[in-house]
Protein backbone atom coordinates (compact mmCIF):
# COMPACT_ATOMS: atom_id res chain seq x y z
CA UNK A 1 0.00 0.00 0.00
CA UNK A 2 2.92 2.54 1.19
CA UNK A 3 4.00 1.28 -2.77
CA UNK A 4 1.39 1.85 -4.63
CA UNK A 5 0.85 5.59 -2.48
CA UNK A 6 3.14 7.46 -4.38
CA UNK A 7 1.44 6.84 -7.90
CA UNK A 8 -1.89 7.37 -6.55
CA UNK A 9 -1.04 10.53 -5.93
CA UNK A 10 0.30 11.16 -9.11
CA UNK A 11 -2.73 10.35 -10.71
CA UNK A 12 -4.84 12.94 -8.75
CA UNK A 13 -2.44 15.42 -9.60
CA UNK A 14 -3.25 15.00 -13.12
CA UNK A 15 -6.48 16.55 -13.74
CA UNK A 16 -5.77 19.23 -11.84
CA UNK A 17 -2.72 20.12 -13.78
CA UNK A 18 -5.03 20.09 -17.06
CA UNK A 19 -7.28 21.97 -15.19
CA UNK A 20 -5.12 24.88 -14.21
CA UNK A 21 -3.47 25.32 -17.98
CA UNK A 22 -4.82 27.56 -20.05
CA UNK A 23 -5.28 26.87 -23.94
CA UNK A 24 -2.06 28.44 -25.74
CA UNK A 25 -2.62 31.84 -27.65
CA UNK A 26 -2.53 31.26 -31.31
CA UNK A 27 -0.21 33.99 -33.42
CA UNK A 28 0.76 35.85 -30.00
CA UNK A 29 2.33 38.63 -31.88
CA UNK A 30 0.57 38.78 -34.51
CA UNK A 31 -1.45 42.45 -32.52
CA UNK A 32 2.29 44.05 -32.16
CA UNK A 33 2.85 44.32 -36.15
CA UNK A 34 2.92 47.68 -37.50
CA UNK A 35 1.32 47.44 -40.50
CA UNK A 36 -0.05 44.31 -41.85
CA UNK A 37 -2.79 43.24 -44.88
CA UNK A 38 -5.46 41.73 -45.33
CA UNK A 39 -8.80 40.98 -47.07
CA UNK A 40 -12.60 41.52 -46.50
CA UNK A 41 -15.20 39.80 -48.16
CA UNK A 42 -19.32 39.88 -47.34
CA UNK A 43 -23.00 40.29 -48.11
CA UNK A 44 -24.92 44.12 -47.48
CA UNK A 45 -28.25 44.97 -47.17
CA UNK A 46 -29.22 48.64 -48.68
CA UNK A 47 -32.51 50.50 -48.84
CA UNK A 48 -32.66 54.61 -49.63
CA UNK A 49 -33.19 56.75 -46.49
CA UNK A 50 -35.94 58.73 -48.23
CA UNK A 51 -38.59 61.79 -47.25
CA UNK A 52 -42.23 61.53 -49.32
CA UNK A 53 -42.65 64.58 -51.32
CA UNK A 54 -45.16 67.98 -49.96
CA UNK A 55 -46.12 68.65 -53.17
CA UNK A 56 -50.11 68.20 -52.76
CA UNK A 57 -50.93 68.18 -56.41
CA UNK A 58 -48.20 64.96 -56.87
CA UNK A 59 -49.42 63.41 -53.63
CA UNK A 60 -52.77 62.93 -55.54
CA UNK A 61 -51.30 61.04 -57.98
CA UNK A 62 -48.88 58.99 -56.14
CA UNK A 63 -50.42 57.98 -52.41
CA UNK A 64 -46.76 57.31 -50.95
CA UNK A 65 -43.18 55.55 -51.82
CA UNK A 66 -41.46 53.20 -50.02
CA UNK A 67 -38.08 51.83 -50.18
CA UNK A 68 -36.74 48.07 -48.98
CA UNK A 69 -33.78 46.53 -48.26
CA UNK A 70 -32.37 44.48 -51.08
CA UNK A 71 -29.35 42.25 -50.85
CA UNK A 72 -25.62 43.45 -52.08
CA UNK A 73 -21.95 41.83 -51.71
CA UNK A 74 -18.87 43.25 -51.27
CA UNK A 75 -14.99 43.02 -51.20
CA UNK A 76 -12.18 44.94 -50.10
CA UNK A 77 -8.46 44.63 -49.42
CA UNK A 78 -7.20 45.92 -45.45
CA UNK A 79 -3.98 48.00 -45.34
CA UNK A 80 -4.16 47.82 -40.95
CA UNK A 81 -1.56 50.88 -39.35
CA UNK A 82 -1.06 50.07 -35.63
CA UNK A 83 -1.39 53.28 -33.26
CA UNK A 84 -0.79 51.71 -29.87
CA UNK A 85 -1.97 48.81 -27.85
CA UNK A 86 -5.95 49.36 -28.64
CA UNK A 87 -6.04 51.59 -31.42
CA UNK A 88 -5.72 50.84 -35.00
CA UNK A 89 -6.11 53.10 -38.44
CA UNK A 90 -7.49 50.42 -41.52
CA UNK A 91 -7.93 51.23 -45.05
CA UNK A 92 -9.76 49.67 -47.02
CA UNK A 93 -10.47 50.41 -51.10
CA UNK A 94 -13.01 48.13 -52.39
CA UNK A 95 -16.10 47.30 -54.78
CA UNK A 96 -19.42 47.23 -53.15
CA UNK A 97 -22.18 46.10 -55.30
CA UNK A 98 -25.93 47.57 -53.98
CA UNK A 99 -29.20 47.14 -55.20
CA UNK A 100 -32.48 49.04 -54.02
CA UNK A 101 -36.19 48.46 -54.22
CA UNK A 102 -38.58 51.39 -54.73
CA UNK A 103 -42.23 50.79 -53.74
CA UNK A 104 -44.85 53.08 -55.22
CA UNK A 105 -48.84 53.03 -54.81
CA UNK A 106 -50.52 55.28 -57.49
CA UNK A 107 -54.19 56.57 -57.13
CA UNK A 108 -56.93 54.55 -58.86
CA UNK A 109 -57.34 57.64 -60.85
CA UNK A 110 -54.01 57.94 -62.58
CA UNK A 111 -54.12 54.13 -63.31
CA UNK A 112 -57.54 54.57 -64.91
CA UNK A 113 -55.73 56.80 -67.26
CA UNK A 114 -52.13 55.60 -67.47
CA UNK A 115 -51.36 52.16 -68.99
CA UNK A 116 -47.21 52.13 -68.58
CA UNK A 117 -46.35 52.49 -64.49
CA UNK A 118 -44.52 50.66 -62.61
CA UNK A 119 -45.38 49.25 -58.93
CA UNK A 120 -41.82 49.14 -58.09
CA UNK A 121 -38.49 50.12 -59.59
CA UNK A 122 -35.09 48.50 -58.74
CA UNK A 123 -31.49 50.72 -58.37
CA UNK A 124 -28.68 49.50 -58.72
CA UNK A 125 -24.90 50.60 -58.08
CA UNK A 126 -21.30 50.16 -58.28
CA UNK A 127 -19.12 51.41 -55.82
CA UNK A 128 -15.88 52.05 -56.16
CA UNK A 129 -15.12 52.66 -52.24
CA UNK A 130 -12.22 54.16 -49.80
CA UNK A 131 -13.44 53.60 -46.30
CA UNK A 132 -10.93 55.37 -43.30
CA UNK A 133 -11.59 53.67 -39.92
CA UNK A 134 -10.29 53.41 -36.23
CA UNK A 135 -10.44 50.42 -34.59
CA UNK A 136 -11.08 50.08 -30.84
CA UNK A 137 -9.42 46.62 -29.52
CA UNK A 138 -10.42 45.48 -26.31
CA UNK A 139 -8.07 43.64 -24.12
CA UNK A 140 -7.47 39.89 -25.78
CA UNK A 141 -8.30 36.50 -23.84
CA UNK A 142 -6.51 33.71 -25.54
CA UNK A 143 -7.16 33.46 -29.11
CA UNK A 144 -10.46 35.88 -28.90
CA UNK A 145 -10.40 39.69 -29.05
CA UNK A 146 -13.71 42.03 -29.48
CA UNK A 147 -13.51 45.51 -31.43
CA UNK A 148 -15.23 48.42 -32.37
CA UNK A 149 -14.49 50.52 -35.16
CA UNK A 150 -15.86 54.08 -36.55
CA UNK A 151 -15.06 55.99 -39.52
CA UNK A 152 -16.09 57.21 -42.80
CA UNK A 153 -16.42 56.46 -46.85
CA UNK A 154 -15.98 57.76 -50.02
CA UNK A 155 -17.73 55.81 -52.76
CA UNK A 156 -17.68 56.75 -56.47
CA UNK A 157 -21.01 54.90 -58.31
CA UNK A 158 -19.36 53.21 -61.35
CA UNK A 159 -22.71 52.59 -62.24
CA UNK A 160 -24.65 55.36 -62.07
CA UNK A 161 -26.68 56.80 -64.90
CA UNK A 162 -27.02 60.28 -64.01
CA UNK A 163 -26.39 61.81 -67.58
CA UNK A 164 -29.13 60.14 -69.20
CA UNK A 165 -32.38 61.41 -69.67
CA UNK A 166 -35.38 60.01 -67.44
CA UNK A 167 -39.15 60.17 -68.48
CA UNK A 168 -42.30 58.21 -67.32
CA UNK A 169 -42.36 55.54 -69.73
CA UNK A 170 -38.30 54.84 -68.25
CA UNK A 171 -37.42 52.35 -65.47
CA UNK A 172 -34.46 54.79 -64.73
CA UNK A 173 -33.86 56.27 -61.25
CA UNK A 174 -30.65 58.87 -61.92
CA UNK A 175 -28.61 58.71 -59.16
CA UNK A 176 -24.95 61.23 -58.20
CA UNK A 177 -22.19 59.31 -58.40
CA UNK A 178 -20.44 60.22 -55.80
CA UNK A 179 -21.33 59.07 -51.59
CA UNK A 180 -20.30 60.25 -48.38
CA UNK A 181 -20.96 58.13 -45.78
CA UNK A 182 -20.56 58.24 -42.07
CA UNK A 183 -19.29 54.06 -40.90
CA UNK A 184 -19.69 52.68 -36.88
CA UNK A 185 -20.09 48.88 -35.99
CA UNK A 186 -18.56 45.88 -33.98
CA UNK A 187 -16.62 42.73 -34.32
CA UNK A 188 -14.79 40.02 -33.47
CA UNK A 189 -11.61 38.74 -34.02
CA UNK A 190 -10.39 35.09 -33.51
CA UNK A 191 -7.14 33.66 -33.63
CA UNK A 192 -6.60 30.75 -35.72
CA UNK A 193 -3.21 28.87 -36.09
CA UNK A 194 -2.36 30.71 -39.13
CA UNK A 195 -4.66 33.57 -40.16
CA UNK A 196 -6.92 35.96 -37.71
CA UNK A 197 -10.26 35.64 -38.49
CA UNK A 198 -12.99 38.12 -37.71
CA UNK A 199 -17.09 38.78 -38.04
CA UNK A 200 -17.69 42.14 -38.13
CA UNK A 201 -21.34 43.72 -38.15
CA UNK A 202 -21.51 47.51 -39.22
CA UNK A 203 -24.23 50.07 -40.55
CA UNK A 204 -23.01 52.93 -43.34
CA UNK A 205 -25.60 56.33 -43.20
CA UNK A 206 -25.24 58.66 -46.02
CA UNK A 207 -25.13 62.19 -45.62
CA UNK A 208 -25.22 63.10 -49.62
CA UNK A 209 -28.54 63.38 -51.27
CA UNK A 210 -28.34 61.21 -54.29
CA UNK A 211 -31.34 62.66 -56.28
CA UNK A 212 -30.62 63.97 -59.52
CA UNK A 213 -34.14 66.04 -59.98
CA UNK A 214 -36.59 64.80 -63.26
CA UNK A 215 -39.95 65.76 -64.98
CA UNK A 216 -41.13 62.79 -64.01
CA UNK A 217 -43.43 61.62 -61.07
CA UNK A 218 -40.93 58.61 -59.45
CA UNK A 219 -38.25 61.34 -59.00
CA UNK A 220 -40.41 64.09 -57.78
CA UNK A 221 -42.42 61.69 -55.38
CA UNK A 222 -39.33 62.03 -52.56
CA UNK A 223 -37.53 65.18 -51.48
CA UNK A 224 -34.36 63.27 -50.86
CA UNK A 225 -32.37 59.83 -51.58
CA UNK A 226 -29.74 59.29 -48.87
CA UNK A 227 -27.87 55.39 -48.74
CA UNK A 228 -28.24 53.32 -45.94
CA UNK A 229 -26.48 49.98 -45.93
CA UNK A 230 -25.93 47.09 -43.16
CA UNK A 231 -23.10 45.10 -44.05
CA UNK A 232 -22.10 41.77 -42.23
CA UNK A 233 -18.44 41.03 -43.12
CA UNK A 234 -15.48 38.60 -42.71
CA UNK A 235 -12.20 39.15 -42.64
CA UNK A 236 -8.83 37.27 -43.20
CA UNK A 237 -5.60 38.98 -42.12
Amino acid sequence: MKKALPYLLALLCIPLSLFGQTRPSHLGSFDNQKLHWGIQVGYTMSKFDLRYSEDETLRKTILGVTSYYSPGFHIHVIGDLRLNDNFNLRLLPGITLISRDMSYSWSEEYTSTHWKYDLKRNVESVYAELPFQVKFRAKRYTNFRPYLIAGACFGYDCAALFKNKNNNEESIIRLNPVDLRYTAGVGFDFFLRYVKFAIELKMSLGFVDLKVMDDDYYTQSTNNLLSRTFMLSFTFE
